[in-house]
């Protein structure tokens, strides 16, 4: 005849367990095992979440460029004068002026002269000077901008874009717009409006000359 198998002592106890105390312990042991468990998937979670911003970190995240060296935009136009009927204007600027960009191209079939300019309190201003230009010229250049009122700045008058209290002008927070012959120059970006009336005497000067 086959024995019965005997309940194992329990050394703690001294004693075999009862029926109520294996169920306690197994008990005890699930909730350490789910306790466990729940305490793993959150490692995991976190490490995949610090995994996460280490790329959006390394990927996306970019340092800003390092600021472009300054064009000679009197030299490039110059150089672009050939293909010009008129004379492109390189007005000549006070130290701290420096120019980013100088290209002449085609804007709306007009024939167009573009320098940007850093001012002396790193904010921008952008020359566009077009050949014979017209209205649909202008508007696409200021991007349909509406004029608030008018300047004469040595003998020159200039319609004046005033759109700083927009919402997100950008670059065309404040502009200006003036014809002499058959030149039509637009100013426009963010500089404060010294920066601009300078910048238009200057390009004044260098009408007079040219």
């Amino acid at each position: 005849m086959a024995q019965r198998k005997q309940t194992p002592i329990v050394a703690e106890l001294g004693r075999p367990e009862t029926p109520e105390e294996t169920a306690a312990r197994r008990a005890a042991n699930s909730r350490r095992h789910r306790a466990n468990q729940t305490l793993f998937n959150l490692v995991i979670a976190l490490l995949a979440s610090l995994a996460i911003v280490l790329f959006l970190v390394v990927v996306v995240v970019r340092p800003d460029p390092a600021p472009t060296d300054p064009v000679d935009y009197r030299q490039i136009a110059e150089q672009a004068q050939p293909a010009s009927a008129d004379p492109l204007i390189a007005p000549a600027l006070p130290p701290g002026w420096t120019a980013n960009a100088a290209r002449f191209g085609t804007v709306k079939e007009v024939p167009t002269w573009y320098v940007g300019f850093i001012t002396p309190s790193t904010q921008f201003i952008a020359l566009n000077q077009g050949l014979g230009a017209n209205v649909t010229w202008v508007s696409a250049v200021l991007e349909d901008a509406r004029e608030t009122g008018t300047t004469t700045i040595d003998g020159i008058e200039w319609a004046l874009y005033d759109q700083r209290d927009a919402d997100s002008p950008g670059n065309f927070a404040y502009s200006m717009s003036a014809v002499v012959g058959d030149s039509t120059v637009l100013l426009h970006g963010t500089a404060p409006t010294a920066e601009f009336e300078l910048l238009a005497a200057s390009v004044g000067a260098e009408l007079e000359e040219g």
